[in-house]
């Protein structure tokens, strides 16, 4: 397999579990096979977390990240960015901290859009605190995509190994999903997935599945009418114009063994219907990928647990699994040229 650059790990919020769950990735480097990654923080972040978990490994400040490769077998490599020297609490989450989180997520942007570093892996953050601090954007999401610059649409989608997931609508009220879900929107998000799957998963004919909005699927429009007057139209559209799509299909009967097996991804018109299964399959190994951005960026799929923050118990494994996808996503755009 072709050597790829490092991944650039952001630190997410300080007072939540995402050093310890960098300090313990670091731990399973080898039992996980986890290419080279660095964390992006001011390195008394990580001194703090070990000191409060009793999670004792060695750390190495970088000068550059280029030295990542060669420091990982021995010790977690630091890039260390500017401090505030705010206090951090375990499980309390701080405005005062909000400028390290954002500095960590655009440094790691920058390094990866550079060719510096071959993906972005975020540790989650607690938005309520970077609203405090100002902070304009509804998540970690949109500040990529603004990042990435004008045009950029992302796309959330969910993934383990059992299942691949986009919800077609997000964080709304299941009230207005559908006066959001639209032919366009269907659209554009089954393109820019189709896409997606080619070039970071190395899916060159790729299978949607797109999940009915009514029970049934609407029931030939007896139990609702938007799978007749918007779904069908627009997958008829995308086969078209090319798109291997099959749907609308009821989604109760959508998730076993059997049905998944049919497709490579599935899109759901809302949030809990496309989350609710891959969690269930998978709930510790879920990860969070953003397509539709020019570069690399997944996720743990969970939030930053403040409860548990600071004792130790932590379990790392979506992180793991966010780290072992951005490098498989990384090695996929070589083989596929993309």
């Amino acid at each position: 397999m072709s050597k790829i650059a490092p991944i650039a790990l952001t630190i997410g919020e300080p007072g939540g579990i995402g050093p310890e769950l960098a300090l313990k990735a670091w731990q399973r480097r080898t039992d996980d096979a986890l290419s080279p990654f660095c964390v992006l923080t001011p390195i008394r972040i990580l001194k703090q977390a070990i000191d409060q978990t009793g999670i004792d490994i060695p750390l190495v400040r970088l000068s550059d990240i280029s030295e990542t490769t060669t420091a990982f077998t021995s010790a977690l490599p630091v890039l260390d960015i500017e401090d505030t020297n705010a206090s951090i609490i375990p499980g309390t989450a701080s405005p005062a901290t909000a400028k390290i989180v954002i500095d960590s997520i655009t440094r790691a942007v920058e390094l990866t859009r550079s060719g510096a570093a071959s993906a972005v892996v975020t540790n989650p953050l607690q938005k309520s605190a970077l609203y405090t601090a100002g902070f304009k954007h509804p998540g970690h999401t949109e500040f990529l995509a603004e990042l990435a610059g004008p045009g950029t649409v992302p796309v959330m989608m969910l993934a383990n190994a059992k299942l691949r997931v986009v919800p077609l609508t997000i964080h709304i009220a299941l009230a207005e999903v559908p006066k959001q879900l639209t032919a366009a929107l269907i659209g554009i998000l089954c393109h820019i997935t189709a896409k997606a799957l080619q070039r970071d998963f190395a899916i060159m004919h790729p299978r949607l599945a797109i999940a009915g909005l009514n029970p049934h699927a609407g029931e030939d429009g007896t139990m609702g009418i938007e799978e007749q007057t918007i779904m069908i139209p627009a997958i008829k559209k995308l086969r078209d114009e090319g798109l291997d799509v099959i749907g609308p299909l009821p989604a109760d009967t959508m998730f076993h063994e059997e049905a998944r097996a049919q497709y490579d991804v599935a899109l759901c018109p809302y949030h809990d219907q496309a989350l609710i299964p891959v969690k269930t399959l998978d709930f510790h190994g879920g990860v969070n990928v953003t397509l539709g951005l020019p570069f690399i960026r997944t996720s743990p799929d969970h939030g930053t647990a403040l409860n548990i923050a600071g004792k130790g118990i932590a379990r790392p494994d979506s992180l793991i699994a966010a780290l072992k996808m951005a490098s498989d996503m990384a090695h996929k755009r070589i083989s596929t040229g993309a």
